[in-house]
Formats: C-alpha cells, sequence, structure tokens
C-alpha cells in the first residue's frame, strides 16, 4: 500500500486491523487510520502502545523525583513560597514553549477541564505534599501516595464510563492491598497530620491525571499541562511575591536544585510524557505503571537524602511489579 501523503492527513482514528490485510495502515479521504508501527524518513516509528509505555514511564522516573526534590528545596524556602514559585517558573517555561509554538487558545469546551487539572496537579498536589513533607519523611510519603493509581483508575472509570475487567481491579486493589500494609507495618498503624495530607493530595492529583488523561486525547500532552500552568500564572505570581515577603529564604545549592527540578522535570516534563502516555495506552493502565513509582522514590530517597531504607521495601517491591505486570496484561 503506498504511503499517504502527509498534506492530507489531519485525522488519526485507531482500528484494528482486518484479517487478510497487508497493512495496519489504510488510506482515506483527508484521514489515516493507524493500527501499527508507522514508517516515516525511512524507520519504523513505535506501536502507540509501545511509546505510550514509555513516554508514562519517562513520567514516572520524572516523578519520582519529586519528594527528595522538595525536601531539597525547603532547605531554602518555606512551603507556600516553595508552591508558588514552583508553579510560576514552571507557568513561565510553558508559556514560553505555547508562544514559541505559536498555539492558539484552546476551544472554550476544555477550560473547565484545564480549570481541574491546574486545581489538582499544578496547585494541590504540590501543596498538600510539600506540607506532609514538613512531618513526614520521603520514604513515608512516597508509600501513600502509591495509592495514586488505584485512586486514578477509580476516577477515571467514574468520569470515562470504561469498564477494566475483574482481573485489572484484582491487581490494582492488591497492589494497593501491598502499599497499605508497607504504610501501616512503617507507621505503626498511626495516622498523623502529614498522612492527612497526603491522602487529600491522592484525590486531588488523581482527578486532575484523569481529566488531563482525557484531554491529552483531544491535544498534545504538553499544551494540556502548558495551558494549566499558564491558567495558574496570575494566581502564582501574586502569591510568589506575597508568600516570599513573608517566609524566610535562605538560598543554598539543594534548594535550587530542588526548586528548578519541581518546576521544569517534575511540574512540566513531567506532566508532559505523562499525558502524552496516558493519551496512547489509556488513563487506568498508564495509573498502574506508578505503582512502581514509591519504589524509585525510596532509593532516591537512599541515595540523595541519606534516608534508611526500610527492610520491607524489597518484599514491598516484588509484589507491586507483579501487580503492574497483571494490569498491563489485563483487557479494559
Amino acid at each position: 500500500m503506498r504511503p499517504q501523503d502527509s498534506a492530507t492527513a489531519t485525522t488519526t482514528i485507531a482500528v484494528t486491523a482486518t484479517e487478510g490485510s497487508t497493512s495496519g495502515r489504510t488510506a482515506t479521504t483527508g484521514s489515516t487510520v493507524a493500527t501499527g508501527p508507522t514508517v516515516a524518513g525511512g524507520r519504523i516509528a513505535p506501536a502507540p502502545r509501545t511509546r505510550g509505555t514509555l513516554f508514562a514511564l519517562l513520567g514516572v522516573v520524572s516523578f519520582s523525583l519529586t519528594f527528595p526534590s522538595t525536601v531539597w528545596g525547603l532547605e531554602s524556602f518555606g512551603p507556600w513560597s516553595l508552591v508558588a514559585v514552583r508553579s510560576t517558573l514552571a507557568a513561565l517555561i510553558a508559556g514560553a514553549f505555547l508562544l514559541a509554538g505559536r498555539v492558539p487558545l484552546p476551544e472554550r469546551r476544555h477550560w473547565a477541564g484545564l480549570a481541574v487539572v491546574a486545581g489538582g496537579v499544578v496547585i494541590g498536589f504540590p501543596l498538600l505534599t510539600t506540607l506532609a513533607l514538613q512531618t513526614s519523611t520521603t520514604s513515608h510519603a512516597a508509600v501513600v501516595v502509591g495509592l495514586l493509581p488505584l485512586t486514578t483508575a477509580t476516577l477515571a472509570a467514574i468520569r470515562t464510563g470504561r469498564r477494566p475487567s475483574r482481573t485489572f481491579w484484582f491487581a490494582a486493589v492488591s497492589g494497593a492491598v501491598v502499599v497499605i500494609a508497607f504504610t501501616i507495618q512503617q507507621s505503626g498503624g498511626a495516622l498523623s497530620t502529614g498522612d492527612l495530607y497526603l491522602f487529600g493530595a491522592l484525590l486531588v492529583c488523581a482527578a486532575g491525571y484523569t481529566e488531563g488523561g482525557r484531554l491529552a486525547s483531544l491535544m498534545p500532552g504538553w499544551q494540556v499541562i502548558g495551558w494549566a500552568l499558564v491558567l495558574c500564572l496570575p494566581l502564582m505570581a501574586v502569591a510568589s511575591a506575597v508568600t516570599l515577603s513573608i517566609e524566610p529564604v535562605h538560598l543554598n545549592a539543594h534548594g535550587v536544585i530542588g526548586l528548578v527540578w519541581v518546576a521544569a522535570g517534575s511540574t512540566f516534563f513531567g506532566l508532559y510524557v505523562w499525558y502524552r502516555g496516558m493519551a496512547d495506552i489509556g488513563i487506568p493502565k498508564a495509573s498502574q505503571l506508578q505503582l512502581a513509582q514509591p519504589l524509585l522514590t525510596l532509593f532516591w530517597s537512599v541515595f540523595l537524602l541519606g534516608e534508611t531504607l526500610p527492610l520491607a521495601a524489597p518484599l514491598a517491591a516484588v509484589g507491586v511489579l507483579v501487580c503492574i505486570a497483571v494490569t498491563q496484561r489485563a483487557k479494559s
């Protein structure tokens, strides 16, 4: 089958190749039907599922550094000023990319969804987790936030109306049980104020992920987080000026590196690749990849912060990785 003229390709529609067809691509007027790897510049591009999984995994690695970077950032900034400044810097980066690309404003029907993304992942989650990390260790916060995949999958099922298989839910719940058991074992069964902040962070972040994943199927993922950040820029700029005048600032290398990473790495780059991955493989499957995030954060907490690795971590790692494998193979 002849390659389609790129000048006429305006819409991508995912379908299943029919039996006996010699190619996973079908040419139609003004549209492209894609089911498998495509040829670009003489090289075969990865299938959407493989590409989406790689993007989502890259997002997970970026997110796993958020808590250690936040702890570093708290060495120089107060919790409120750290959140405000990180959001302001990330919004300026996003705005520069949007201007450079001459990206038009989103359609009015998308602004409500962008507001949910902004409230959940730009403001709510960073603020609540930063407040929690004033009293909780990075490793403890990491395992509590390990419940995020199940929370996201649940909200996604409610929001989109899609129902993953029983096998998927069994594996997802099992992964959550492993995380909960690990948390209870480490905390002695007592919940602190920091835990309440973290559970609140789970809810708002899951809502932001769900809505962002939906929007990422309608526009590029970097534009989703980009417009969500720009939407918050006026508020965060004012908040930065106010909080920096109230909370003391003691600049050091750790503090600056932590701020730069949570702004450029976690908030912009991490969310960009994460939403792009969710658009390719779906919100439920992408969310389950985050079961590996607490384990990666545990590694960074030891390597970067010198925290003591809990003895139960290897057992939790095995259980979580098994659950990830099952959820990725389960039918949606």
